[in-house]
């Protein structure tokens, strides 16, 4: 009975850390598993705390575990430590830190390159492999195996942050790794054990009537949907410490205009990618 009792509170506090008290989702089943996911969190600092031994292996099977288009197995993964690249990555992902502080650092990339070779090798032509299509496969290949490694980790204790910033300058990337045509850094993964210190919360998300829609998308009810979030978004800002504008804010500024990324389609053209 204590058992039970304790999954059934740990499931009400995750839902209300990740919707806010007054937005929880009917129940619904749950486990250890789902109570990892929900417990999910972006972190920045990180102690010194090597990632122990054979733990990068059992993320990567678990990546390799995800989905994959065909099969094609179309990314790959490049793990950097050596802290000159580290500072380098950092510096051209306007010198995020964590970069070059957190225990484990891999960038992982969406690889149509190694199909290409195959191709080549074989004779069998590689006429599908320029398209817009065959490059989104690569992309989706490399976040789900991503998002997989990242599930395996946290089960691990460990924590991590996306870094979306390798696309501030995809050439320089593919340059400091190494990565022949039609390999392109997608993000990188900062890996390791949490600082207490820094008290990161689960930020909360929107509401899933915002976000799930039955058999046709509606528009009905999304305002009042956003203004219900940026109340919660706000509240969390304000534990946090960080800036108590509201999400729609943030959204609007956001959008208003691209700064920094908007030759990304010249840059893959370049690494590659005719995207036709």
């Amino acid at each position: 009975m204590d058992t039970i009792t304790k999954v059934a509170d740990d499931k009400s506090e995750a839902l209300a850390a990740r919707y806010g008290a007054d937005a929880l989702p009917p129940a619904g089943p749950w486990n250890e598993t789902i109570g990892v996911m929900l417990g999910h969190r972006s972190v920045r600092s990180f102690l010194p705390t090597p990632v122990p031994e054979g733990t990068l292996e059992t993320m990567i099977a678990a990546a390799q575990s995800a989905s994959t288009s065909s099969n094609l197995q179309a990314w790959s993964v490049v793990v950097v430590s050596d802290p000159a690249k580290r500072r380098e990555l950092a510096r051209i992902a306007a010198n995020q830190k964590h970069i070059e502080q957190c225990p484990l650092y891999m960038v992982f990339i969406a690889d149509l390159s190694r199909l290409e070779r195959i191709g080549t090798k074989h004779g069998s032509g590689t006429n599908g492999l320029p398209w817009t299509e065959t490059f989104l496969v690569a992309a989706v290949d490399a976040a789900l195996a991503a998002q997989n490694a990242v599930t395996a980790a946290e089960s691990l204790g460990l924590s991590m942050v996306y870094i979306g910033a390798m696309r501030n300058d995809p050439q320089a990337v593919a340059k400091l790794l190494d990565l022949p045509p039609g390999a392109f850094g997608i993000f990188g993964l900062c890996i390791g054990y949490a600082d207490p210190a820094a008290k990161a919360e689960v930020k909360p998300r929107l509401p899933q009537a915002a976000i799930v829609h039955r058999e046709t998308y509606k528009q009905a009810g999304e305002a009042e949907h956003i203004a219900r979030y940026d109340e919660v978004l706000g509240a969390f800002s304000r534990r946090q410490n960080m800036p108590t504008e509201s999400w729609t804010a943030r959204i609007k500024q956001r959008i208003a205009a691209i700064t920094g990324r908007e030759k990304m389609r010249p840059w893959l053209n370049a690494l590659g990618f005719p995207l036709k």
